[in-house]
């Protein structure tokens, strides 16, 4: 590789290092623990903490010093590969650690042991909750597969039963379905995943605390929020109780369109349910104390559940469309998707980002070490306060600009849903990519001779030219 080939990793996954320190070797081994225990990665020896190339004097000394001290300071032995080059006349290093399947792996040092994993372009000390999980996965088991002290008979499953007849049409077989399901193992003891699932919900970290606050920002529950649930049981009513409450405090409008009735929602019905479901089967239930959070305000919806990305990653910092399916709790998964609660593995943030290509803002994801949230903008509450903007000129931020300007180039005498059809056209290809009149035709809902006609007007509005059959957006 080229050293300007590491600029494209992830920062999650890299690691720069000016030289080995042998007398401090908790600097670097650190992330050699840190990406055992997460994703994996790459710690490049010969660069300094500004990015600048420095290079390393001593290649053979350095990769066997390394090697010693990872096989004597980190236990047990993590995969690693060590790979030197020379860019620039100058020689680095490379060691490629592994993700490993025998976690937590430490480093140790005067007799103490301690776990690191990457938090962004960091390697922190695993916190409590997260080491508990690497020693879950070192054993190939999660938190939901664990027994708990309950029998069958201490709890029912009623929901479960009547939800999964109506989807699949076959009544449950308690001696077999259940632990099929591993909602109960071979000992006759309900596991984890059970207690989620059972009617009575006996994880008291299983809640979610539900509030619509008035205004756009959060103060005191007796003063500021005109609605205020907490919801406890199994996450089958979990989700549902969320979605009504989700709904009974949101605004819903229609238009007539010839013969057709459109509604109009203020938060993407199948969107927010795809967020609530990862909310539920995605938290980290062995965060104490924790609950999953929904907050409504006058602007966004906001989702947040306890325990951050699995593999240590911020979702901030990574590409959307290619962020790894990863299950947490693999049995209230399988189980969610067998009551057809999810869709395929993989495309729920696809999915939520595509709902909002009606509006110009856009949904925002977060994460922490021991956190995710997704913030749905109010989709009614953001049309309005355009229209405001444009009647009054005023660009309040940069998501606006675009069609503030779109409205001064048309001359102002435009409708909100034609720049609403500009904005995801624009979405859709930017300034870069070429477009046909049947894109025209198939975002604005038009014949072929209408879409001429806008084609025309923004031609001649200087907003795209054509080249050809083609078109593109003018800077």
């Amino acid at each position: 590789m080229r050293l300007e080939d590491y600029e494209k990793i992830e920062s999650t996954n890299i690691d720069y290092k000016e030289k080995i320190e042998v007398s401090h070797p908790r600097s670097w081994l650190k992330s050699v623990s840190a990406f055992a225990n997460t994703n994996g990665g790459i710690l490049l020896f010969g660069v300094d903490d500004d990015r600048r190339p420095v290079g390393i004097d001593d290649v053979k000394y350095t990769a066997s010093k390394i090697a010693e001290l990872i096989n004597s300071k980190i236990s047990p032995i993590p995969r690693y590969e060590l790979h030197s080059f020379q860019d620039k006349e100058l020689n680095f290093l490379e060691v490629n650690v592994g993700d490993g399947p025998a976690t937590p792996y430490y480093y140790s040092s005067d007799g103490r042991k301690t776990a690191y994993i990457r938090s962004g372009d960091k390697s922190i000390e695993a916190p409590n909750h997260v080491l508990d999980n690497l020693i879950l996965k070192g054993k190939n088991k999660t938190f939901d597969c664990l027994p708990s002290e309950y029998k069958l008979d201490d709890v029912s499953f009623t929901l479960l039963d009547a939800t999964l007849k109506k989807e699949t049409g076959t009544p449950i077989n308690i001696n077999r379905d259940y632990i099929s399901l591993n909602l109960l193992n071979s000992d006759g003891f309900i596991t984890n995943a059970g207690l989620l699932i059972c009617d009575q919900g006996l994880l008291k970290q299983s809640r979610i605390f539900c509030t619509r606050w008035k205004g756009v920002v959060k103060g005191s529950i007796d003063g500021d929020a005109s609605d205020d649930k907490e919801y406890t049981g199994s996450i089958i009513s979990l989700l549902e109780n969320a979605e009504t409450f989700i709904k009974n405090n949101s605004k819903t409008s229609w238009k007539i369109d010839g013969m057709i009735r459109k509604e109009f929602v203020e938060y993407p019905t199948k969107a927010v349910r795809e967020a609530i479901v990862n909310a539920i089967i995605h938290r980290d239930y062995q965060i104490l104390g924790s609950e999953i959070h929904i907050d409504m305000y006058d602007d966004r919806l906001e989702i947040t559940s306890p325990g951050g990305m699995v593999d240590g990653s911020q979702i901030q910092d990574l590409d959307l469309t290619k962020i790894p399916s990863l299950r947490r709790n693999t049995i209230i998964s399988d189980i969610f998707n067998r009551l057809h609660f999810m869709e395929r593995r993989g495309s729920g943030i696809t999915r939520i980002i595509e709902s909002y290509t009606d509006c110009i803002k856009k949904p925002v994801f977060s994460s922490s070490i021991s956190s995710f949230t997704v913030i749905f903008p109010n989709k009614g509450y953001i049309k309005e306060n355009f229209e405001k903007n444009l009647k009054n000129n005023n660009v309040v931020d940069d998501e606006d600009y675009f069609l503030i300007k779109m409205y001064k180039n048309l001359g102002g005498k435009v409708r909100t849903n034609f720049l609403e059809n500009l904005q995801k056209l624009f979405n859709s290809v930017g300034y870069e990519k070429e477009f046909s009149k049947e894109k025209i035709e198939n975002i604005f809902e038009v014949k072929k001779s209408r879409a001429s006609e806008i084609i025309n007007i923004l031609i001649n509005k200087n907003i795209i030219e054509n080249d050809e059959s083609s078109y593109k957006f003018k800077k």
